[in-house]
């Protein structure tokens, strides 16, 4: 993987989280409809589109770097863990202290009161959308694709490293525990896998005017696809074919399927293309900003909701710049959870490889942050993303 392409990768995956912030921003309670444009369709979904393709692409990358099963699965588990956790913790608790401020805030289809022992259990395991009866944990509705993504790495991994019989055994009990409203955008996850198998083993199938045509593709026919009402025809074409039904009532955020896996196949050819246009040359201080911002989206995807929540509850209604005002804090606070979360991931590695070899030690008083560009060993950040 080349340093351009990892550069490139990292702005795509700052600027799908910073899409899905702002998408969210425009909810009229939050802005009172100044930024309805936004939501006329939700772009959001869209850049989370862009984050299972990217994710598909790097956790390839991942496994065949980890080389084993065990390293596999401690690199996932650590990976999502440094920012699930706090992102959990932090929900349960800005939910509950915006409601003891202002309990009106939280009537609504956005908030899931859940007793603590559910959004726990539901929570931890990112199981949320899974067993065919899909929760809100509080606020934190953005969690929804990490559910999705959970079983994909089960999924792909176990297809990977297990072997004999009990490869095709777990297969079928992720499967059937997860369930299709999860499992129906997994080919825009594989198409993902499918670019780096590619990207790494036929580099250059396709020469430079090529790949500059392939690279073109996808943007063009995202704004002509956004321009003619081709996502909302689709979407409309799948409700028709399960009426009297309600598509989302069946099957919840995967509703758009229709649009989505065709956006994500080609965003996947996107990236070929890219990586094989893009080299080793890297503007030296873009860089360095676009691996900052990218090295705290986890954060910002998993956190920004209840963020933004909890301070339009406790800010004024009538404040000037209201919006502007949410937007910068829920951003700011975000990236200070993730100066002590999110980039302290190869301290929590050293940590827990210690506990498990029966070494523990206590946590350093002095945590030094990941250098930039360098997140689970690999020339990119985006392992578990």
């Amino acid at each position: 993987m080349t340093r351009g392409f990892s550069l490139y990768l990292d702005w795509v995956r700052a600027f799908a989280a910073l899409v899905v912030v702002l998408v969210h921003l425009a909810y009229e309670r939050f802005t009172g409809g100044d930024l309805a444009a936004l939501r006329a369709w939700d772009y959001g979904r869209d850049a989370v589109m862009l984050f299972f393709v990217l994710s598909g692409l790097v956790i390839a990358f991942a496994a065949e770097r980890d080389g084993s099963g065990s390293r596999f699965a401690f690199n996932r588990l650590t990976r999502l863990l440094s920012v699930l956790v706090p992102a959990l913790v932090l929900t349960w608790a800005l939910d509950n202290t915006g409601r003891a401020v202002n309990s009106a805030a939280y009537e609504g289809w956005w908030f899931a009161d859940l007793p603590l022992l559910t959004f726990l259990a539901r929570g931890l395991t990112a199981t949320n959308e899974w067993f065919y009866i899909p929760v809100r944990l509080g606020t934190n509705g953005p969690l929804w694709s990490l559910s999705y993504e959970v079983a994909y790495y089960l999924l792909f991994g176990i297809a990977v490293f297990a072997r004999g019989a009990w490869r095709f055994v777990l297969l079928a009990v992720i499967v059937l525990l997860a369930g299709p409203r999860v499992l129906i955008l997994m080919p825009a996850w594989l198409a993902g896998v499918w670019a780096w198998r590619m990207i790494k083993r036929n580099p250059t199938w396709l020469n430079r005017r090529q790949a500059l045509l392939c690279a073109l593709i996808f943007p063009l026919f995202y704004i002509f696809a956004v321009a003619s009402n081709l996502p909302e025809g689709l979407v409309a074409l799948s409700q028709r074919a399960v009426a009297p039904l309600s598509l989302h009532a069946l099957i919840g955020f995967s509703a758009d399927f229709a649009w989505n896996l065709p956006m994500g196949g080609l965003f996947a050819l996107h990236l070929v293309a890219m990586a094989r246009l893009l080299g080793d040359s890297t503007p030296a201080r873009l860089g360095k900003t676009i691996r900052w911002i990218a090295g705290a989206s986890f954060t910002i995807y998993v956190l920004h909701y209840p963020l933004m929540q909890a301070l339009h509850a406790v800010l004024p209604i009538d404040l000037p710049a209201r919006g502007l005002l949410l937007l910068c804090l829920t951003l700011l606070g975000a990236l200070f959870v993730a100066e002590v979360t999110e980039r302290r991931l190869k301290e929590l590695r050293r940590w827990m490889t210690n506990a498990r070899m029966g070494t523990l030690s206590s946590w350093p008083r002095t945590l030094p942050r990941a250098k930039l560009g360098d997140d689970d060993g690999s020339p990119s950040r985006l392992a578990g993303r």
